[in-house]
């Protein structure tokens, strides 16, 4: 069987296994980078959003996740009801605010 194998690998021992807590270790050093670098930032900008849309109120001018800008009507549970310019109102659901403008923006575009 020599002809097929050299001695030094078929030799008992001779591959040394990392041991268990090499393992581990490996396995929490991947945690803390997915923790730190995916989960952390997230949950962030998701806490950010949140605080976004509960702070919107009547009058305030609002950009949508579609790139419409609008003023706030009236607030209706999760859905607000926005005017994008004169006599043309829809209904949009808060979450889909994406930032809030400053005031008199709309009236100098």
């Amino acid at each position: 069987m020599s002809l097929f194998i050299s001695t030094a690998y078929a030799a008992e021992g001779a591959a040394q296994q990392p041991s268990m807590i090499a393992n581990v270790g490996m396995i929490i050093v991947f945690v803390a980078i997915f923790y730190f670098l995916i989960w952390r930032p997230q949950s962030k900008r998701a806490k950010e959003h949140r605080t976004l849309v509960e702070s919107l109120g009547v009058g305030s001018e609002v950009v949508f996740a579609g790139g419409l800008m609008g003023r706030i009507l009236k607030l209706e549970g999760d859905y607000a009801v926005v005017e994008l310019s004169r006599g043309n109102e829809i209904k949009i659901q808060r979450a889909s605010v994406v930032s809030v403008l400053p005031e008199g923006t709309l009236n100098s575009l």
